[in-house]
């Protein structure tokens, strides 16, 4: 069908499906799980993943098409973001044929709830100074460590993992990425509150959790440039909001604000004028990024700074929201306090906002790179993170 078609459709679907209530926390797994099928088996799940895998093999036109009728409902699709942002792309660009037939169709219909697990109390920023350990044995790894600030990962059945293999390699050599049983014995899920009061966050134990060997991604020690390839996708589903539908109660969403604004006002006007541009600027980078990578060139670099213009662009909306519309927007209960709360937050998820600019910097405008007296150095002659 054409493009015109497609968006009738699209539109028709969401008006018949698309949820009109809050799901409350004790079904709204179940409930998030039952719409993801719908969403699946309608064709609007995985638009543009290959179609071999279990996608709809269609194009970024009708990807785009999709997520512009979404936007002004409330898709409970938060829970599949990772997978759908950043470990089933990994899985597809990086993963083994049986790899791919195993986990991408479960995950596209919200069959299964994956996490990202790299960042750790000692290793946050500085991802490749990571201390949990995977080691051979036999056809299985044995992995021990720690994990925190892991996202959905109470309700995850998988994780992509990126462990230490090898200490006698400077750190990025000896890095191996797996895909691991979040429901094993062994793994220990304990939620964190944020200061919205919620649980998005968790810290996770693994104490001997035994990995089958076809469950590693890439080469032995060859971890770091599958993790790069997942933090590309990582920034750039951020950046695009993968996965989490339309926000009608983020503070970008100008449906929202002017629903509580009185848009007569010019100089408000003028106001939701430039929220419009700066959103529609990053859209159309956005655009372009994806456009590329379907073509086979890789983004590289400019997924960071399509990161870092979200996480701007993101306090930029909070601030005009309280600006606009007053103090009581922090208020809980109100529609806009939540996203307002957490806008803080995209100045680190993914990221932070001085990791992002080194990276433009050094590879996008080729500055100086900062200095670095740990590049040839071994990893067990380092002192980091909480390595004694």
């Amino acid at each position: 069908m054409n493009l015109a078609e497609y968006r009738r459709a699209a539109g028709e679907w969401l008006r018949e499906n698309a949820p009109t209530d809050d799901y409350p926390e004790a079904d709204g797994i179940a409930r998030a799980k039952e719409f993801m099928a719908k969403l699946y088996d309608a064709g609007y799940s995985g638009i543009t993943w290959p179609k071999q895998w279990g996608g709809q093999g269609l194009t970024q036109a009708e990807d785009r098409v999709f997520a512009e009728e979404a936007r002004d409902y409330t898709l409970p699709t938060y829970i599949f973001s990772i997978g759908l942002g950043m470990t089933g792309p990994t899985i597809v660009d990086r993963g083994s044929d049986a790899q791919r037939e195993r986990f991408v169709r479960p995950l596209l219909r919200g069959e299964e709830v994956w996490c990202q697990l790299f960042s750790e109390p000692g290793a946050g920023s500085d991802v490749a100074s990571l201390q949990t350990k995977a080691e051979r044995d036999g056809d299985h790894w044995i992995v021990n460590g720690q994990k925190v600030w892991t996202s959905v990962a109470h309700y995850a059945d998988w994780g992509l993992l990126l462990a230490r293999t090898d200490v006698d390699v400077p750190k990025h050599k000896g890095l191996t990425m797996y895909v691991i049983d979040m429901h094993h014995p062994g793994v220990t899920v304990r939620p964190l509150k944020d200061m919205s009061g919620r649980a998005n966050f968790n810290e996770i134990f693994f104490d001997n959790v035994p990995i089958p060997d076809e469950h590693r991604v890439g080469e032995v020690n060859d971890g770091w440039s599958v993790a790069v390839t997942t933090l590309l996708h990582e920034r750039l589903s951020i950046s695009a909001g993968v996965g989490m539908g339309g926000q009608k109660d983020n503070p970008a969403s100008l449906s929202a604000l002017r629903q509580a604004l009185d848009t007569s006002d010019p100089l408000v006007r003028d106001e939701l004028v430039e929220l419009h541009i700066r959103s529609r600027a990053l859209a159309l980078f956005n655009q372009r990024l994806a456009q590329e990578t379907r073509a086979g060139i890789f983004p590289g670099a400019r997924g960071s700074a399509a990161k870092l213009l979200l996480a701007e662009l993101t306090v930029y909306q909070a601030d005009l929201a309280t600006r606009l519309v007053g103090p009581e927007t922090a208020l809980a209960g109100h529609p806009l306090a939540r996203a307002i709360s957490m806008a803080p937050g995209m100045a680190l998820g993914g990221g932070t906002n001085e990791i992002m600019r080194n990276i433009v910097g050094d590879r996008v405008l080729g500055l100086p790179p900062e200095p670095r007296v740990d590049k040839n150095v071994p990893f067990k002659d380092l002192k980091v993170g909480t390595q004694a």
